[in-house]
């Protein structure tokens, strides 16, 4: 049986640690994530109700039908959302990731990457800067304004932008961010300027007008978290093909909702296994505190499922200023990881930890029998619809969604007689 799930495991990481993420475009969501539909709203986490959502991902609900023209006010676009008429899915099952509320709609721009290893793909909204944005659950004017300009004058520069450059590896850039101080889920000050660089002449070669140039281009530089939604569709295009791995245990998914954290396992299928997402503990901006955070929420611990973000807070010190803690903590939180993995990445390494790979492949049997729990660093949104974004901290997920997937694993090799070998 040991013999089974470590040939299996192997498996997984070899799919994981071979997967080749490549940025090969954008589109618009209706037209290229598979069963995408007008009256379909992709959120981040796993499968929830309306009635069951948070404020934050209630806010961008609302926001994404204003967005769409499907609703005027906040009032009737909460009344349209409990109407019944849209249906809500997981971006994890269309092969898309989102941050935070992680809302996507049918006109939204998306990036698209493409695993050219194994030939999938993952999808990603363009990310909308800071302040109050769709992905916080906020909803006013401002929100709108900023996603109709995404639409009308950000998505086609850049589409046309990559079309003139050709593929971008991901893979290669994560890399070379992860040696200059980033670790691409809440720090990625080095990724985005790596991009900016990347592209930055193809944007002056493209038909639009010197005056949308420079306002694309000084969005991108206005925003630190620009490539966090590359980072986040590399990670899942990178994890997808492993999750389909009979028998292994090593974890594909991390993602959650603001109601629900839920992990789901190679071995398992689409499966999701979930418990209560955890409140957050970090630092808040003047004027709030924890009594006005959500619970834990966002698509973006993709991150850490593939071992960056969290994992390789190592190689990002200054990250602390945003999370808390110090750089020993940093360093804490990565040795820690290395407990619960299977692995080191071949090729995100890490200068703080003497260039050791970066902690790959989380195993739920080591979760178990250690009793560490994944670290993740992330966003916290308040808990209000309309708010927006009030901290940032470190959040694990409940132990309880690692608890009810060893137990299904079990009981799986056990229907399968492997108990017995």
């Amino acid at each position: 049986m040991q013999t089974i799930i470590e040939k299996a495991n192997q498996e997984a990481l070899e799919i994981i640690q071979n997967g080749q993420p490549t940025l090969i475009g954008l589109g618009i969501a209706g037209e290229v994530i598979p069963g995408m539909a007008k009256d379909l709203f992709l959120h981040a986490g796993p499968p929830i109700s309306w009635e069951r959502m948070s404020g934050p991902l209630r806010g961008g609900v609302m926001a994404g039908l204003m967005y769409e023209g499907l609703a005027e006010t906040p009032e009737e676009a909460a009344e349209y959302a409990a109407s019944g008429k849209l249906r809500f899915d997981p971006c994890h099952h269309h092969d898309a990731v989102g941050p935070m509320a992680g809302i996507v709609t049918s006109k939204m721009p998306v990036w698209i990457i493409e695993n050219k290893t194994y030939g999938n793909r993952a999808y990603c909204t363009l990310n909308e800067g800071l302040g109050k944005v769709l992905r916080m659950g906020a909803y006013g004017p401002e929100v709108i304004e900023r996603l109709n300009w995404m639409e009308k004058t950000l998505y086609p520069l850049l589409k046309e932008t990559i079309e003139i450059h050709g593929p971008i590896d991901l893979k290669v850039m994560i890399a070379q961010a992860l040696q200059m101080g980033d670790e691409v889920h809440n720090r990625n000050k080095a990724a985005t300027s790596l991009l900016i660089r990347e592209i930055a002449s193809s944007i002056l070669k493209t038909s639009f007008s010197n005056e949308d140039k420079i306002a694309v281009l000084e969005f991108l530089n206005s925003n630190d978290h620009t490539f966090l939604n590359l980072s986040m569709p590399a990670a899942k295009a990178t994890l997808e093909p492993a999750g389909k791995v009979k028998h292994a245990s090593i974890v594909y998914t991390m993602a959650r909702n603001g109601t629900d954290f839920g992990i789901r396992v190679a071995a398992l299928g689409d499966r999701w296994f979930t418990a209560p997402a955890e409140i957050i503990d970090g630092l808040y901006f003047p004027g709030f505190s924890m009594e006005d955070a959500n619970p834990d929420v966002g698509d973006s611990c993709i991150t850490e499922t593939l071992g960056i973000g969290g994992f390789s807070m190592a190689t990002a010190p200054a990250i602390v200023q945003f999370v808390g803690g110090t750089p020993k903590d940093a360093i804490r939180y990565t040795t820690s990881m290395y407990e619960i993995t299977s692995e080191e990445s071949k090729i995100y390494k890490l200068p703080p930890m003497n260039f050791r790979g970066a902690p790959t492949g989380i195993d739920i049997r080591k979760v178990i029998e250690t009793q560490i729990l994944p670290v993740i660093n992330t966003g916290i949104a308040h808990k209000q619809a309309g708010v927006g974004q009030v901290g940032a901290g470190i959040v694990h997920p409940p132990m309880a969604c690692f608890e009810q997937a060893l137990e299904a694993y079990v009981n799986l090799l056990e229907d399968e007689g492997l108990l017995e070998d």
